[in-house]
Parts: structure tokens; sequence; C-alpha cells
């Protein structure tokens, strides 16, 4: 069973039941199981779990930027503002349309800046790179537009400081860099992968304040890969829990912060420091470990860990079930007797 999608132009990306495996020696890891939601024009929306649950990759399917041992299937629906529908999917790595949607339609600012900048390209060289690959312009406009983007991104001296090697950056310097990669041609989609991976806290504030403002000004969309509930309560309209390859439960912010249904949800929030809790509220580990991919048990994955689990949690996965409102759905079997009940509702 699969969280299904409802048709709706509103949304710039749809995904569907998408699987992404690779081989490890002679065992198949199932990444991503069967994931599918959509994202709504100019919002933002928050895909969070555990490290290893599959956000990530989830992110590098839908770019196709896997290495050669991925192997992926589903369909990732996208649809810019003039050119209709288009599925990523359908097109190889190599295509060169999808090269063009890659950079200028969709951009990623990926988890490490540390590493995902050239060391030996100056950082405007580098930038400039990316106006060039999808924009006929001189060198002289691309020139121009680097500057100001650094400076819309409050790197000083922005006109000096293209001349520097990433090295010569700090670390919140080198992520504010990567999202000037990352909008430099206007992408009507952004996908943040751990924005704030390795960063203080205080620069982590700053990054995210950064990007909030800058998709209210230029109206773009965004999905915001992160661990870190805190972050997602802060930035994100709409919010998907992964764990282990699976949505397990998806909807506004609202849905999931004021009306957690699955265990797993719950468990994630108790296990948040409270602002302002002075010490009264304990917080709540999540008991055992993640298992190993490429011998996941059946049924829930979360069972072994999970303080509500039933027979039937190991046996079949559970579907998908509205346990309230449209937008709030859940994968587990403690909501099947209150899907039937609700008129509103349905097993899908």
């Amino acid at each position: 069973m699969n969280f299904e999608n409802i048709e709706n132009n509103n949304n710039i990306l749809s995904v569907k039941n998408l699987h992404t495996e690779f081989a490890v020696g002679r065992s198949v890891v199932k990444a991503v199981d069967g994931v599918s939601f959509d994202v709504g024009r100019a919002r933002t929306l928050g895909l969070v779990g555990e490290s290893g649950c599959g956000k990530s990759v989830t992110a590098h399917s839908i770019m196709q930027l896997l290495p050669p041992a991925g192997k992926v299937s589903g369909q990732v629906i996208f649809r810019p503002v003039k050119d209709g529908e288009i599925d990523l999917l359908s097109m190889k790595s190599t295509d060169r349309r999808l090269r063009s949607i890659r950079g200028e339609k969709i951009s990623m600012i990926f988890q490490d800046p540390m590493s995902s900048l050239n060391p030996v390209y100056r950082v405007g060289d580098q930038i400039i790179e990316n106006i060039r690959a999808h924009e006929k312009v001189t060198y002289k406009q691309a020139l121009d537009r680097t500057v100001k983007m650094l400076e819309s991104l409050s790197i000083p001296k922005a006109a000096d400081r293209i001349k520097d090697y990433p090295h010569q950056f700090s670390g919140g310097m080198k992520q504010r860099v990567m999202i000037a990669m990352g909008l430099i041609c206007s992408p009507e989609l952004l996908i943040a992968d751990e924005p704030t991976t390795a960063l203080d806290v205080t620069i982590q504030a700053q990054i995210l304040e950064l990007i909030k403002n800058l998709q209210k000004k230029l109206g773009f969309t965004v999905i915001l890969i992160t661990h870190n509930m805190g972050i997602v309560a802060d930035t994100a309209d709409d919010i998907a829990v992964m764990y282990m390859g699976k949505i397990v439960e998806s909807g506004t912010r609202e849905d999931i912060f004021l009306e957690p249904a699955h265990p797993y949800t719950k468990a994630l929030l108790n296990s948040v420091p409270v602002l302002g809790s002075q010490g009264k509220k304990l917080l709540e580990p999540i008991r055992g470990n993640t298992p190993d991919p490429s011998e996941m048990p059946p049924g829930c994955a979360f069972a072994p860990r999970c303080d509500y689990s039933r027979p039937e949690c190991s046996g079949q996965p559970a579907g998908v079930i509205l346990p309230g409102k449209i937008s709030h759905k859940v994968r587990c079997f403690l909501y099947e007797g209150a899907a039937e009940n609700n008129t509103g509702s349905k097993n899908v």
C-alpha cells in the first residue's frame, strides 16, 4: 500500500510509488520502498526521520543522481510553469533535457558544503559556470549576477570574495555559496538536503531564515530534508515522516505537531527538548536501533521498537489510513477501526 496522491495542478511535484534499490554483494537493499507524496507550489515540505531512513536517497532519486549500483522505479511528475507535466524518471540520467532541468528548473543544496565545492576552482567561477551552462549570457553578465546574488546572501565584499577559493570561506559562508549556486538560475523547486549540517546553532538559524526570506521574495518551492523536528516546526508547511524507506505519516505542520498519530512520529517528538519545560518533562529516547536495511523484519519495520506493537504488525505492512482529515495520513494498524467509523476516511 502506498500514500496515494490527489491530482492537483497546484502541486509542482508528485512522487508516485518510488522504489530505489542497491545491490550490495548478494543482497538487495531497499533504500526507498514505495514512497509517494505531493509538494504544493510555493510551499515547503519537510522530509524528516532518523539518519539512514531514506530521505537523501529519495532526493537523489528524484534528481537521478544515484551511483551505478542504484536502481530506481516509479514516477516523479514535475510541473514547471511553462512546460506542462514532465516525468523525470522516464528520462535517462544522461539525457540532455534532464540535465537542462537540473540546475535551472530544479536545484539542490547538498548536505556537506565542505565537500560539495570544488577546492581547486574559485568560488565565483563555480557559480558562473552554473549560469552559463543553462543560459546564453556573456561572462560579464554572469559575473554581475553572481556578485549581486552573493551580496543578497550577505557575503561582505562579494566582488572581491568571488576570487577566493572554498578553503578561504567559513562553513556558514560555504553554505551561502551553495545556496547562491542553487538559486542563481531562479529554479522553481529547491531541494535542501540537510542544509545546516555541521553548522553551529546561530549560523543554522541564519541559513534557515535566509532560505525562508528568499522563498517569500522569489516564490520557489522547497523540499527540506532534515532529522531535526525543531527545524521543520519553524520552516515547513507540510511534513512527511520517513522510517526505513517508507513514509509512515504525512500531513500539515499542525497535523503532525498537534495531532501526531504514528508511534514513530510521537517518539520523535518526545525525544526533542521543549523550551520552557524547566526539566519537568523528561526526554524519552527511542529504544532499540534501526534494523539492518538488508535484513528488514516482516510487516512494520518499527514494530520491534514500538510500545504499541500488535501481533498483526509483524505480518503484512499496514496500509495507509486517513484518521481524521483528508490532509493527514498514517501507516499504522492502530487506526484501522477508527478509519472505518470516520465518514471522511478510508483505508487505501
